[in-house]
């Protein structure tokens, strides 16, 4: 159904404003149990077992699980989840792939001043320190008892995997081709 409202704007401007409503088809309730458990884990296998638990064979349980993926409803019904848990999230393609190439293109000169000693973790600018997995900082002392004296600190940093945040976004971009 196609419907059509005429607006006015405040200057005086006259619009048409169309738009298509569009009925929003129900699942069953094993087709809607099938696609909450695939978007847990997006496999169609797990997903059939768990909303069709009387199929007893896997190689039965995947063909008809992906059958289920392409029928339309279920599709949209997925699609529109998954667009709903990344608005929720703000998780995007995108997004993923800038935090890759902070991994990926981090240079470890950023961690030290120019004498050599390590930037404080509160002055690291945001790339540098998405590129740390760990640190760890341990108190330095001298003597014993009485005459311990504090002398400093060792400081540990872990750095992600660069080579596997390298390969993730070559992969991305066709580089590398699977034969």
């Amino acid at each position: 159904m196609v419907s059509w409202k005429i607006l006015q704007s405040r200057s005086g401007a006259c619009f048409f404003v169309i738009w298509r409503e569009v009925a929003t088809v129900k699942l069953t309730p094993k087709q809607e149990k099938f696609a909450d458990e695939y978007l847990v884990d997006l496999n169609a296998l797990r997903a059939y077992r768990a909303a069709y638990p009387n199929c007893k064979s896997d190689n039965a349980a995947g063909v008809e699980g992906h059958r289920l993926l392409k029928n339309p409803k279920i599709a949209d019904y997925v699609r529109k989840r998954m667009q709903d848990r990344q608005d929720r999230t703000e998780i995007t393609q995108d997004r993923v792939l800038k935090e890759y190439a902070k991994l990926g293109f981090f240079d470890p000169r950023k961690l030290f001043n120019g004498d050599g000693s390590p930037v404080p973790i509160q002055d690291l600018d945001d790339d540098t320190a998405a590129a740390i997995a760990c640190l760890d900082v341990l108190e330095v002392y001298e003597g014993t008892g009485a005459d311990r004296v504090f002398t400093g600190y060792i400081k540990k940093y872990k750095i992600a995997n660069k080579i596997g945040a390298l390969d993730s976004m070559a992969k991305h971009l066709g580089l590398f081709i699977d034969r």
